[in-house]
């Protein structure tokens, strides 16, 4: 028997050359396939995380606005003495007494005149009977005459309109 024939060395070469391939095959690591579209999945993802994020940091703020809003409002009370008046000796947002519950100047001045002008009728009206209580009027426990929604916070209207309606009132009771 032949121990180097053509048909062994082709058969050992052969098997050499496709152990060498395994080999060589078997240390490389694999790579995942490449898809044309891939970064745009990527990038749409990263946008919809980020869009998420800023709608939860927009809701954070949002509530900590009303947290003060709310705080402010309570705080208005204690920042004023019993006359109504704030740190500075002034009275209100003007000066004029009536303190400063937000909103707009329309708001303020519409609430401000149909409070004082109703305070006033409901005066003259109870000086004839003799009896002295502006709560008792069905306009002080409403406080909406002239209120518009457009105007702004019905709350604060609310408050101007009470203030205005009582300083209406002794005004129209003692005949002013």
């Amino acid at each position: 028997m032949k121990l180097f024939s053509t048909k062994n060395i082709g058969g050992a070469l052969l098997g050499f050359v496709m152990l060498m391939g395994i080999v060589m095959v078997s240390g490389t690591t694999t790579q995942a396939q490449y898809y044309p579209n891939q970064d745009q999945y990527r990038r749409q993802r990263d946008y919809e995380r980020a869009q998420r994020e800023r709608e939860r940091q927009a809701e954070i703020e949002r509530q900590r606005q009303q947290q003060n809003d709310q705080y402010y409002r309570n705080d208005q009370w204690n920042r004023n003495d019993q006359w109504g008046r704030n740190n500075n000796g002034r009275r209100g947002r003007n000066g004029d007494g009536y303190g400063n519950q937000g909103g707009s100047y329309e708001l303020r001045q519409t609430a401000l005149n149909a409070g004082y002008n109703e305070g006033r009728k409901a005066g003259r009206n109870d000086s004839r009977s003799g009896r002295y209580d502006p709560t008792r009027s069905s306009a002080y426990r409403n406080a909406m005459k002239d209120y518009n929604s457009r105007m702004g916070d019905r709350y604060a209207y609310q408050e101007y309109f009470r203030a205005a309606f009582e300083n209406g009132y002794s005004d129209g009771y003692n005949g002013y």
